[in-house]
């Protein structure tokens, strides 16, 4: 713990400033009280499902998200430098457009009504809505580093490292209390378990906890393009352009696309975002977050099941 309050001091010796955290704070309540209050995503942006305008309303979303957040740090911080970089205009408008055409992606559907005939189209469509991110993000993300940003720090903080592993840990083992008495929730048992059953294990002929498990292992999956976009591609990445910077408006797009979660979850992003992303930056590497990230997950999960076997 120690080490992780030393990162976390270095980082606000550095970035901090009451006026630019307070007016970030203020940015973030707009938009949270605007989504919320509109249920702008469930309600508008989803209701285009399948179309391609969905993936330009959400990028519209996210980059008036992280642009007026990069904005307010480089009007504090005075690096107007910062948008006459053809760099940071081509990092982060390819971040956006990966992220939204994942977002807005609905193939899988048309995917799920051909596998086995549809006869397995809910459970298809469960796995592969958390598998498409390889097409979205991954690959996308890959080819870039390949033929335009050959990083010295490896793809992104992909490189397995060992510094930080039994903090992040210990930072799990602190969210099990918190995950507990969420489940208790009703908005929490709204959402949670996000695995459904479907009649999968009957037509493969096999125990239910079989086609949950595999179930969960592409929903687990499915925070690994997450974490390697957030904390890899605009944290690790965009600090060669706005070094600590890099961190803040990560951290309010990062918020906005938990705008179809309960709102506790959302506004928790927020710090969890804050924190994994100073920690991604300090260690240049991404596996502590993927541990947090997939373990948190996982975690909800398991106490959603718990408690529906208690209902």
């Amino acid at each position: 713990m120690k080490a992780f309050w030393q990162d976390l001091r270095a980082h606000l010796r550095t970035d901090f400033r009451p006026d630019l955290y307070g007016t970030t704070v203020v940015w973030l309540a707009i938009l949270l009280i605007i989504n919320f209050s509109l249920d702008l995503e469930d309600t508008y942006i989803d209701s285009y499902q399948g179309q391609p305008i969905r993936i330009v309303f959400y990028f519209g979303l996210y980059a008036t998200a992280y642009y007026v957040s990069v904005w307010l740090w480089t009007h504090f911080h005075q690096r107007a430098d910062i948008w006459r970089s053809l760099e940071f205009w081509l990092r982060s408008t390819f971040a956006l457009i990966c992220y939204s055409t994942y977002a807005g992606f609905y193939a899988q559907n048309e995917w799920s009504q051909q596998l086995f005939g549809g006869q397995i189209y809910v459970f298809a469509y469960y796995c592969l809505n958390n598998l498409q991110s390889v097409l979205t993000i991954v690959v996308p993300l890959f080819l870039f580093y390949q033929f335009a940003d050959p990083a010295p720090d490896g793809f992104y903080g992909m490189a397995p490292k060992r510094k930080g592993l039994v903090l992040y840990a210990q930072l799990l083992a602190l969210m099990i209390p918190l995950i507990t008495l969420a489940s208790f929730q009703p908005d929490f048992l709204q959402s949670y378990p996000t695995y459904r059953d479907t009649n999968a294990n009957e037509f493969f002929g096999v125990p239910e906890w079989v086609t949950a498990l595999v179930y969960e292992l592409c929903y687990g999956w499915d925070f690994v393009p997450t974490e390697l976009l957030f904390r890899g591609f605009l944290v690790i990445g965009m600090s060669r352009i706005l070094g600590r910077g890099a961190v803040l408006p990560m951290v309010v797009w990062y918020c906005s696309i938990h705008f179809g979660r309960p709102l506790g979850e959302a506004i928790s992003s927020v710090f969890g975002g804050y924190l994994l992303g100073v920690l991604a930056l300090s260690t240049r590497s991404i596996w502590g977050g993927l541990l947090i990230h997939i373990g948190i997950a996982w975690g909800m999960e398991i106490a959603a099941f718990l408690q529906g076997a208690g209902r």
